[in-house]
């Protein structure tokens, strides 16, 4: 009993340190666990699943197909009759279209189209939730660089506080000072607050995407590895726009659209052309009347079946005249896309460009607000100066960092709307901006002086 306890236990615990463990992600993992759960391309691969099934009910229309039916009556009889008052038959063909007017063609044709159009559409739905992924990581990178940075901000701020006052108790400064290193730390405080709660929302933006929903007690399931480091990638305008006008999948399901109405109205024009199908079988009857011999017979059965309708009130016309706009809105459509799709590109290399623009603006003026820095507290201690002067440059350092920041999150995400704009990764014509083994430098260059003492 003691052995079989053991066993229990230690299974309980594998149990529990299974289900309290945390999946580390990094980019390519959080991407490849968001393809494999979220629900929206789950719901968009059930779609594809059932396309593929209407072709195969399409392609049923070149097989024979097996039926079988039956008929029981019995008359009243008002008068003398020699007829026998039941009468039942019952029999089972197998019928094989001969000739449709085209209509199993243009049903197959239709399904294919479908499936592709369905397929193109999980494609872009990838596409979407990668991007959104690239999207909530880097944001959630960002704030949570922010934190540290804002960490580190009012750490300085409360060891002004604290130097200020031992100065105040020792008489060699005014209470003026203390109520401003005061007042300093109080405006940084909530931009604190402010970058832990927007922590939260990217974990649970986050979250969403990846199927995994947060823990009862509020806290996520995952954890998130990796910096929010500069990606010094700039592909060419035209290569993008070219790429975009043939690999994007929504272009490829419009183009579909317009295929299926050309199909469908094929198939409404079969229906003024005649319809011949062939059959045989056996049957089961009884024949009513008793002098033309028994009453139960059976046999085998063949024929052709033939229908042409010659006017059906002008509904067939109508019909085709509905598919004839449709297809014509599904042009429409098709070229709006283009234009849509090209204004994404566009627009994501304008954020682009801004997103340079202001990382360059914002390295000189990180090197700007250091000197500022440091030429405040070198006239506060020559007499030059005064306190509100370095705890004002200390901001503004605080401030042009972080701001750089936020350039290297809208560089790398402008690059993910235009890797989703495109379809795909493009080629880069060049880099430029911060190189490759500055990367890493972009993060330093973010953070606060240890102390208004000294600044980096």
């Amino acid at each position: 009993m003691r052995r079989e306890a053991w066993i229990v236990w230690a299974g309980v615990a594998v149990a529990t340190s299974a289900l309290g463990a945390t999946s580390n992600y990094n980019l390519e993992e959080a991407i490849r666990v968001a393809r494999a759960h979220n629900p929206d391309i789950a719901i968009a691969e059930k779609k594809v699943q059932a396309v593929r099934g209407e072709l195969v009910e399409a392609r049923a229309g070149y097989l024979p197909a097996v039926v079988s039916s039956g008929r029981y009556a019995r008359r009243e009889r008002q008068g003398d009759t020699s007829l026998r008052p039941e009468d039942y038959n019952a029999n089972i063909r197998v019928v094989e279209p001969i000739y449709t007017g085209g209509a199993t063609t243009s049903r197959i044709a239709i399904a294919q189209l479908n499936f592709s159009k369905a397929t193109a559409q999980l494609s872009a739905v990838v596409d979407r939730v990668t991007m959104e992924v690239r999207l909530a990581l880097y944001e959630l990178l960002l704030n949570r660089e922010r934190i540290r940075v804002r960490e580190e901000s009012v750490a300085v701020f409360e060891q002004e506080l604290k130097t200020q006052r031992e100065r105040f108790s020792a008489g060699t400064v005014g209470e003026l000072n203390v109520r401003r290193a005061e007042v300093s730390l109080a405006n940084e405080q909530p931009e604190l607050i402010q970058a832990r709660t927007d922590l939260q929302n990217s974990y649970l933006r986050l979250g969403t995407l990846l199927g995994a929903p947060t823990t009862a007690s509020g806290e996520p399931p995952f954890a998130v590895t990796g910096e929010l480091i500069y990606e010094p990638r700039h592909p060419d305008l035209g290569e993008c726009l070219g790429r975009a006008r043939t690999t994007r999948p929504e272009l490829r399901a419009a183009e579909a659209d317009i295929a299926i109405e050309e199909k469908q109205l094929l198939l409404d024009r079969s229906t003024t052309k005649p319809k011949v199908e062939f059959f045989t079988g056996y049957e089961v009857y009884n024949e009513r009347d008793p002098t033309l011999g028994r009453e139960f017979n059976h046999g085998y059965i063949v024929g052709v079946n033939a229908s042409w309708a010659l006017f059906d009130g002008f509904a067939t016309r109508g019909k085709m005249q509905a598919t004839q706009a449709r297809r014509d809105a599904a042009v429409q459509t098709r070229n709006a896309l283009r234009l849509t799709i090209e204004a994404e590109v566009r627009s994501a290399f304008l954020d682009l460009q801004q997103a340079d623009h202001v990382l360059e603006a914002e390295t000189k003026n990180v090197e700007t607000a250091e000197e500022s820095l440091r030429i405040a507290k070198g006239n506060l201690a020559t007499g030059l100066g005064t306190q509100l002067d370095v705890l004002q440059a200390a901001s503004d350092l605080t401030r042009t960092r972080t701001t750089r920041l936020s350039a290297t999150y809208l560089h790398n995400a402008a690059l993910a709307r235009l890797d989703r704009a495109c379809g795909g990764r493009p080629m880069a014509s060049g880099e430029r901006g911060v190189p490759n083994d500055q990367g890493s430098q972009v993060l330093s260059l973010t953070r606060p002086p240890s102390s208004l003492e000294k600044a980096k």
